[in-house]
């Protein structure tokens, strides 16, 4: 089965995350997508390391194991575009390319022409979507935007860590989350967006720009944070793994770690005290209702860490399932992936690299119904696709081919 998006072609001119991840996705879902790296130096994530992927020997190769999160299922071509001759392969493949990915700064490809003005013009119904910290307008618009600067500024580590004073005594303070979700998030946005204007292309038979900032979406992803704000006039503060809106609905400590209890609603909650052996505390006015749970949520919070302390958490998360009592672990990465329901699911997916032989990866986890994503294509060694592009797409002769390397070009 085919990717529901084969016969589309990427030009992913990105790097780092946000825009690759855009860029994997299309390719995911069957897009044919290459990428334009830097001669001899290539996406600066290949460098991001250690860890590095390993050779058939075992020793570590050039590519670290950060740029394999975001760039499988590319063709990884070389291109010196501050040369006049690589911008005109850029130009050349653009008059064949349904979209293009880009996250230079503000302006910065206008200077080799290959900014939107200059390429709509030898290709009309070109989809381009810019990526950039902080838009194409605006007062901040010429400032390198990066995943944690926008995580602070966005307002996301403003509600991330633990109170200023907590229970204990101890002094909380702002933390990011472990993985770049700006970046993730605005990757998943203009995959989205990028989608989208293809649909309105059949329409129009006209493409389009599309402008997306990393704060704007750092902004839009508050979610119901920004809701009780700009609704319910509060400014919401870090709770740790507390929720602003639901108790209890945090991690608590057990005899032996810790477990997840997530009680959604109140028939939940006289399920959870009749396991901790509280049922007076379901009837307590205090508690009756989720509004007062939140109004009253240290006292609870209290009363449910004392309970749970005295036994393991094997014992609490069996005793909860049974009573449909939303719960869970708190897992370490490698026992996400021995986890039997990723593996019923499928979310790691093997692929072969000359190089270095096979390869684990995670999965993409959309599954179609007809249609197939093609996440088994692992990540090119740099520049291993710059010659069969070449010759295969714009009919370069190895005479040609000989000429750029000489020139540094490709």
């Amino acid at each position: 089965m085919a990717g529901p998006l084969k016969g589309y072609r990427v030009l992913d001119m990105s790097r780092i995350l946000a825009g690759p991840w855009a860029g994997q996705l299309l390719a995911d879902l069957g897009a044919d997508v290459i990428k334009i790296e830097r001669p001899g130096k290539g996406d600066d994530t290949r460098h991001w390391g250690p860890p590095y992927l390993k050779d058939t020997q075992g020793k570590d190769t050039q590519d670290a194991a950060y740029f394999f999160c975001a760039n499988r299922g590319k063709k990884s071509v070389c291109v010196d575009i501050t040369q006049t001759e690589g911008q005109k392969i850029i130009r050349q493949l653009i008059e064949q390319t349904d979209v293009l990915i880009e996250n230079y700064k503000v302006g910065g490809l206008a200077k080799y022409g290959l900014d939107y003005t200059c390429l709509s013009q030898i290709n009309p119904k070109l989809v381009y979507c810019s990526i950039t910290g902080f838009g194409q307008t605006g007062p901040y618009a010429q400032r390198p935007g990066y995943d944690f600067l926008i995580q602070g500024m966005g307002g996301l580590m403003s509600v991330t860590g633990e109170p200023d004073h907590m229970t204990n005594g101890n002094t909380g303070g702002p933390v990011k989350v472990g993985v770049a979700v700006t970046d993730i998030f605005t990757g998943l946005y203009a995959a989205n967006a990028i989608q989208a204007a293809l649909l309105e292309r059949h329409q129009s038979g006209k493409g389009q720009y599309i402008d997306l900032a990393l704060l704007d979406v750092q902004a839009a992803v508050l979610a119901n944070q920004a809701s009780n704000y700009l609704i319910g006039g509060q400014i919401p503060e870090r709770l740790g793994n507390a929720h602003p809106n639901i108790v209890p609905y945090q991690a608590f400590a057990t005899k032996d770690s810790h477990i997840i209890i997530a009680v959604g609603n109140d028939a939940q909650f006289r399920r959870f005290c009749e396991v901790l052996q509280q049922p007076l505390m379901a009837t307590d006015p205090l508690y009756t209702t989720n509004a007062q749970r939140v109004k009253n949520r240290r006292l609870l919070s209290e009363t449910i860490s004392h309970c749970l302390k005295q036994k393991e958490s094997a014992y609490w998360l069996q005793a909860f399932e049974q009573n449909d009592v939303p719960c869970g672990p708190i897992n370490s990465i490698d026992q996400v992936f021995d986890n039997p329901q990723i593996v019923a699911r499928n979310m790691l997916t093997k692929g072969y690299q000359a190089r270095s032989g096979e390869i684990t990866m995670v999965a993409n986890p959309i599954n179609f119904s007809r249609s197939s994503t093609t996440s088994t294509t692992m990540p090119e060694i740099l520049g291993e696709s710059t010659n069969s592009v070449l010759t295969s797409y714009l009919e370069y002769s190895e005479a040609d081919l000989e000429k750029l390397r000489k020139t540094a070009i490709i």
